[in-house]
């Protein structure tokens, strides 16, 4: 099969720690990347959970949003409950 060179790029201290993880495992940048690509390939689906920061969701950045409008236009703040989850 013929071999393709694949560019990108990524931020330098992801890239170093990458490195040394891959090194531990006795892997380079290279296989490791070969692997995700080839159980993408054969699953059909990123072999990991892929989550969004929930405080990012368009409700929350709605609200806060408004929390700025109200903030510029020198509306009164108030204070809302905290919310604990357990972890």
């Amino acid at each position: 099969m013929a071999q393709v060179m694949v560019n990108f790029r990524m931020d330098e201290e992801l890239k170093r720690k990458m490195e040394k993880a891959c090194k531990d495992m006795g892997l380079t940048l290279t296989s490791a990347f070969t692997m995700f690509a080839a159980k993408v390939a054969r699953e059909q689906r990123i072999p990991f959970e892929v989550v969004a920061d929930p405080f990012y969701s368009k409700t929350n950045m709605e609200r806060l949003e408004r929390a700025v409008a109200d903030a510029d236009a020198g509306k009164h703040m108030s204070e809302h409950e905290l919310i604990e989850e357990d972890e």
